[in-house]
C-alpha cells in the first residue's frame, strides 16, 4: 500500500468517529485501580450491586498476567499496590482465595512485603474497611484547607488534581470511618521489613517530625478549629463539582469527595451525591465480549474510566484531518469547531489565584470542567479553530486564549498545564502524597504546543514566545532529547519541542535543532517505527526505547518533519506506519504512550493511534 492510499483510509476511519454535535473522542484507559475502588466506593456507600460487581471482577480478571500480577500499563511489570486493590476487589465479588488466579496474586503481595509495602492511598482505602489503623495513615489535618494563598503548603501550591483530593480526604481523615466487611486479608501479609532505600533529605526528614506532631494533634484537635475547618472543606468541595458531577472531571478527587460529602451528612439522595454517581455511571464503558480490542474477557465486562477527553481529541482530530488534505470549510471541521466554540471556558477558576488579574478564555480537557481550563487542550484548540475558515467568533475566542495563555506563562518563561508559577517542590515531599506528582511546574511539551500557537498566530516576536523559546532550549537533555511530562515520553517532549522551535523562528541548523535530529536517529528502532516505554520514567536504559507505536512513530516523523529531514530514516518510518496500518484504517496500539504522573500513572489514549499518523503521513507528503 502507498502512503497516500494509507492517508486516505486513515482519514475516513477517522470522520467515521465523529459524533453528530461534531466532537470526536476516544477511550482514555488506564489500570484495573479505577475499577477496583470503584466497587470499593459502592461498598463504602451502601449501593453495590452484584450485577455490576461481576461486570467490573470480569474486567479485572482479564487484566490479571500469567504471573498472578497487575502492571500499571501494558508489558509493565506487576505493580503491588495495584495488584493489593485488584485482589481486593476480587474478593468483595466472591472470588475465592484458594483459586489460582488469587494463590498466585497473594504469592506476589507477600513476596513484596505484603500490605505494609503499598502506598499511602492503598492503606487509606484499607483503613476504610478496619483492615488497616488509621494512627498509621500520614497526617492530613482538614484545618490545612485554611491556610491563606501566601502560606507554604497552602492547598493552591499543589496542582489541581492533588489540591481536590487533598480538601476530601483531608475530611475523610478528620473522620477516621470503618466499614466492615465479612473477611480480611490476613493471607497478603502485614508486617514486613521496609526496603533497604536512601537516606531521607532535610527538608524530608523535617516533615516526617511534623507528620508525627500533627497525628497527636489529629487524635486531639481544637475543637471549634477543627470544626471551622470542616465546614469550609465541605462548602470548597461543593463549590468545585462540575457539571457533570465530577470533580476536575477526573476519579481520584471525585470518588474520594463523595466519601467526604457521604461522611459530612449529605445523604445518598442529595442533588450533589445524584450528580457524583450519576456522572461516575455515565464514565463507564460496558463491552459485550472483545468489542473494542483492548483485550476484555468474553461476555459482559465494564471499566471505569479515570477521564475523558474530548476537547483534546476534538482539537487533534482536527488538525490530522486539515493535515490530511481537508479544506478548511469541510463540514466536518466546521462543524468540530462550533462544538469548540460551545465549550470555551469564560469563568475563572482556580488559576486565578496565582493569577487575580488575569481574565478567563480557554478550553478544559473534558466535556465539563470549568474550574480547571488548561494551556495544552488551549493552545491545540486555537491551532485546530485556525484549520477552520475563520470567522467573528472564532477570533474573538481565540484572542480571548491568547491573552489567557500569556497570562498563564509563568516567571522563568514556562507554562504548567493548569496553573501559573506551581512549583513548591517541598509538596511532593510530604509522606501523605505518595500517589505521583503532585506540583504542576512548567514542562517542555505543554510550551511548545503553548509556543507552536503563538507562532501560528504570528507572535514569535512578542516577549512571551521569546522568553518561551529560550526556556525551552535551555530545558533540552544533554543527549538531545526532551522530557515529556504528559506523553511518553522523551520521543514525545521531542516530537513537541522540535515542530514548537522550528516555527517561532529556530533555524533547523540550530545546535538544538541538530542534536534533537540526531537523538531521533539514533533511536530508531530496526523496523523503521519508534517507540518508549514509561519505565524510562525511572531507567535511563529505557529512554527512546521499546516497541514501535504508531504514536510514537508518528511524534518522531512530526520532529523529523518540521526538522527539514527528507531522509531514509524518515523513508523508512513512514513505511512502517503503512506496513502496519489496519484494513479499517487505524492502528493497533495496546502500549501506553500518555502519562497522568510520571513513574505511577499511565494512559492509553485510544485516538492518539489514529490522529498522530494522520498528522505525520499528511506532513510527509510534503
Amino acid at each position: 500500500m502507498r502512503p497516500r492510499v494509507a492517508l486516505e483510509l486513515a482519514c475516513e476511519h477517522l470522520l467515521s468517529l465523529q459524533s453528530e454535535d461534531g466532537w470526536w473522542q476516544g477511550e482514555l484507559q488506564t489500570n484495573v485501580t479505577m475499577d477496583a475502588e470503584d466497587m470499593l466506593l459502592r461498598e463504602f456507600l451502601g449501593i453495590r450491586r452484584a450485577d455490576e460487581t461481576e461486570r467490573s471482577a470480569a474486567w479485572i480478571r482479564s487484566q490479571q498476567r500469567a504471573d498472578g500480577t497487575w502492571t500499571n500499563f501494558y508489558g509493565g511489570p506487576g505493580d503491588l499496590s495495584t495488584t493489593i486493590e485488584a485482589y481486593w476487589a476480587l474478593r468483595l465479588a466472591g472470588d475465592d482465595p484458594a483459586a489460582e488466579h488469587m494463590r498466585t496474586a497473594a504469592e506476589f503481595i507477600r513476596g513484596r512485603g505484603g500490605l505494609a509495602q503499598a502506598r499511602v492511598f492503598t492503606h487509606l482505602w484499607l483503613a476504610l474497611f478496619g483492615l488497616w489503623s488509621w494512627d498509621e495513615v500520614p497526617s492530613l489535618p482538614p484545618e490545612a484547607v485554611l491556610l491563606p494563598s501566601w502560606f507554604p503548603l497552602n492547598i493552591y501550591d499543589f496542582a489541581c488534581w492533588a489540591r481536590q483530593t487533598i480538601a476530601a480526604l483531608s475530611i475523610v481523615k478528620a473522620h477516621r470511618p470503618v466499614r466492615e466487611l465479612p473477611f480480611d486479608l490476613d493471607e497478603l501479609g502485614v508486617a514486613a521489613e521496609a526496603p533497604a532505600s536512601a537516606p531521607p533529605s532535610l527538608p524530608a526528614r523535617v516533615l516526617a517530625i511534623l507528620d508525627r506532631a500533627l497525628r497527636g494533634y489529629e487524635r486531639r484537635p481544637i475543637g471549634l478549629l477543627r470544626r471551622l475547618a470542616l465546614v469550609h472543606a465541605e462548602r470548597w468541595i461543593v463549590r468545585h463539582q462540575e457539571a457533570d458531577g465530577s470533580w476536575g472531571g477526573i476519579q481520584p478527587p471525585w470518588v474520594y469527595s463523595l466519601i467526604a460529602l457521604s461522611l459530612s451528612g449529605y445523604p445518598l439522595e442529595h442533588p450533589v451525591m445524584r450528580r457524583g454517581l450519576a456522572g461516575i455511571d455515565r464514565f463507564m464503558v460496558e463491552d459485550e465480549d472483545d468489542a473494542r480490542g483492548v483485550g476484555a474477557p468474553p461476555g459482559r465486562s465494564r471499566r471505569l474510566e479515570a477521564c475523558q477527553s474530548p476537547v483534546w481529541d476534538t482539537a487533534l482530530s482536527m488538525i490530522a484531518l486539515s493535515d490530511g488534505g481537508l479544506e478548511d470549510d469541510h463540514p466536518a471541521l466546521v462543524r468540530a469547531a462550533g462544538w469548540l466554540l460551545g465549550e470555551e471556558v469564560t469563568v475563572r477558576g482556580d488559576w486565578a489565584v496565582a493569577r487575580p488579574r488575569l481574565s478567563p478564555g480557554g478550553w478544559a480537557f473534558e466535556f465539563h470542567n470549568v474550574n480547571y481550563p488548561d494551556v495544552d487542550d488551549t493552545a491545540e484548540v486555537v491551532l485546530a479553530l485556525r484549520r477552520v475558515t475563520p470567522d467573528a467568533r472564532i477570533d474573538d475566542a481565540i484572542d480571548r486564549a491568547t491573552r489567557w495563555l500569556e497570562g498563564m506563562q509563568s516567571a522563568n518563561g514556562g507554562w504548567g498545564a493548569f496553573d501559573a508559577e506551581n512549583t513548591r517542590a517541598l509538596a511532593r515531599q510530604l509522606p501523605f502524597l505518595d500517589f505521583g506528582e503532585v506540583i504542576d511546574e512548567p514542562s517542555a511539551d505543554v510550551s511548545a504546543h503553548s509556543l507552536e500557537m503563538l507562532a501560528a498566530l504570528g507572535l514569535i516576536d512578542t516577549p512571551a514566545a521569546e522568553r518561551g523559546v529560550r526556556w525551552l532550549i535551555d530545558q533540552q537533555e544533554p543527549g538531545g532529547s526532551w522530557y515529556g511530562r504528559w506523553g511518553i515520553n522523551h520521543v514525545y517532549g521531542t516530537g513537541a519541542a522540535v515542530p514548537a522551535l522550528i516555527a517561532a523562528g529556530v533555524e533547523p541548523s540550530h545546535s538544538c535543532i541538530r542534536r534533537a535530529v540526531g537523538w531521533l536517529l539514533e533511536h530508531q528502532n530496526d523496523d523503521g517505527g519508534w517507540g518508549e516505554d514509561p519505565r524510562s520514567y525511572d531507567d535511563d536504559a529505557w529512554i527512546g526505547r521499546g516497541p514501535s507505536t504508531a504514536s510514537q512513530t508518528a511524534w518522531a516523523l512530526l520532529a523529523l518533519h518540521a526538522a527539514g529531514e527528507r531522509s531514509t530514516a524518515m523513508r523508512r518510518g513512514v513505511a512502517w506506519l503503512v506496513r502496519t496500518q489496519r484494513p479499517d484504517g487505524g492502528w493497533d496500539e495496546p502500549q501506553y504512550t500518555g502519562t497522568g504522573f510520571p513513574s505511577d500513572y499511565y494512559i492509553n489514549y485510544h485516538l492518539y493511534r489514529l490522529a498522530f499518523p494522520i498528522m505525520a503521513l499528511g506532513r510527509c507528503r510534503e
